[in-house]
């Protein structure tokens, strides 16, 4: 038999049962669609990690001051005067591989005003480094500079949101603010940030669209301290290219253990630990699901075993007839595998474009991201080949052996 006539015989007998066709490529369909979506929802789900992370530098080590009632920070600080710069400078000297540092101190304020407008928000005070380590690209101006933060120059840096908020007509450049009682030039503000989660792993992230940012030593000497409070509110350190944090993390943490008498106040986050840990969740997460919709394959499989099955009876009459003309088993079972392929192929290419749709759906209504995965979808397209192959084998081995005249005699 030619593979033209053969490619024929097979459309013509599919097309004779639609009904019947439809329902086997179901099976197909939902399978495919099913790997591919939840694929590039974990391929989607794997970047967005990677660019949150990113943002919290993945090559740095932050240390955080931990929060405690009145009654245990007291305790704490008959031990411990919580995260410092001392701290900081004795990471920095202590450590091999930093490449970079920067602190930060949150300030009590109340109050956040401009001449046309006012906003709910924190003031922070960091050293110049800290928008390179942390990521935060500015949309107009410029940082301080380490000039204005050593002589405590009274200027600032908004974040996106609240320059809208404190000058909703115009641009905020050159304007001033008054956080609690000091006044603050606007030199900067912030890009929108292209990472919308407020939470990774467990660690809050965000919110600095929503805060003035001024020279540390600004911070430092107009603002009043709260009593018993750290002098810093966090401190980061950034690595060098190919050093190992985990390292760095231990050796830092048994340092400043050391520092603040083993007393708990303040607590180590390792970006790069953080990234690992969701690609190993992710990867179990990709693991079931891929299987979950793998049964599904599996299932329109069967289906379409028994279908061919259910086929082979059908035509009994056919095939002896085939036989008896001169067709050879060979051909009968090409004739066979043929058609179940091609009901997989078919499955195959609706699955993709249902997989299409069905991300973009689950995207919509869920706000999950969705990369498109070119290995998610030629791997079950090609399961599904595999599978249309090796489940109308044995239908198509089934009628290749039926006995020619005894075909011929059925009713």
């Amino acid at each position: 038999m030619k593979h033209s006539a053969m490619l024929k015989d097979t459309l013509a007998e599919l097309a004779q049962h639609k009904l019947r066709t439809f329902l086997t490529l179901l099976g197909m369909i939902f399978g495919v669609g099913a790997v591919i979506a939840m694929l590039n929802i974990g391929e989607g789900a794997e970047r967005e990690a990677l660019k949150t992370i990113e943002t919290m530098g993945l090559r740095n080590i932050i240390v955080e001051s931990k929060s405690f009632d009145e009654k245990t920070l007291l305790e704490h600080r008959k031990h411990s005067l919580g995260v410092s710069q001392s701290d900081l400078q004795a990471a920095v000297s202590t450590l091999p591989g930093i490449t970079g540092f920067s602190a930060e101190r949150q300030l009590e304020t109340y109050a956040i005003i401009s001449h046309s407008g006012k906003s709910e928000g924190v003031a922070v005070g960091v050293l110049p480094s800290y928008m390179e380590l942390s990521s935060l690209p500015l949309a107009s101006g410029r940082n301080f500079t380490e000039q204005e933060d050593l002589y405590a120059a009274q200027v600032a840096v908004l974040g996106s949101q609240m320059a809208a908020n404190l000058f909703p007509a115009g641009d905020a450049l050159g304007q001033y603010v008054k956080a609690n009682h000091v006044w603050l030039q606007v030199i900067g503000v912030l890009a929108e940030p292209y990472n919308s989660q407020n939470e990774f792993q467990g660690i809050k992230l965000g919110g600095e669209q929503n805060q003035l940012f001024m020279p540390l030593q600004t911070a430092q000497n107009r603002f009043r301290s709260v009593p018993l409070e750290a002098e810093l509110s966090s401190f980061r350190l950034q690595l060098a290219e190919g050093a190992n944090s985990a390292v760095a993390a231990r050796m830092l943490n048994h340092l400043l253990q050391q520092r603040h008498n083993d007393i708990d106040d303040f607590r180590l986050i390792v970006p790069a630990a953080l990234l690992a840990q969701q690609e190993q969740t992710q990867k179990i997460f990709n693991i079931v699901m891929s299987c979950v919709a793998g049964i599904s394959l599996l299932v329109g499989g069967i289906g379409i075993m028994n279908i061919m099955l259910a086929t082979v009876l059908e035509r009994t009459k056919e095939i002896g007839l085939l036989r008896a003309i001169g067709a050879t088993k060979r051909d009968i079972k090409l004739q066979f595998v043929a058609e179940s392929f091609t009901i997989a192929i078919v499955g195959g290419i609706a699955g993709i474009l249902f997989g299409i749709i069905l991300s973009e759906l689950i995207a919509f209504y869920s706000g999950w991201a969705v990369s498109w995965s070119l290995p998610a979808i030629v791997l079950s397209f090609s399961i599904c080949a595999l599978i249309g192959i090796a489940f109308g084998v044995y239908p198509a081995i089934k009628a290749s052996e039926l006995d020619p005249i005894t075909a011929l005699q059925t009713d």
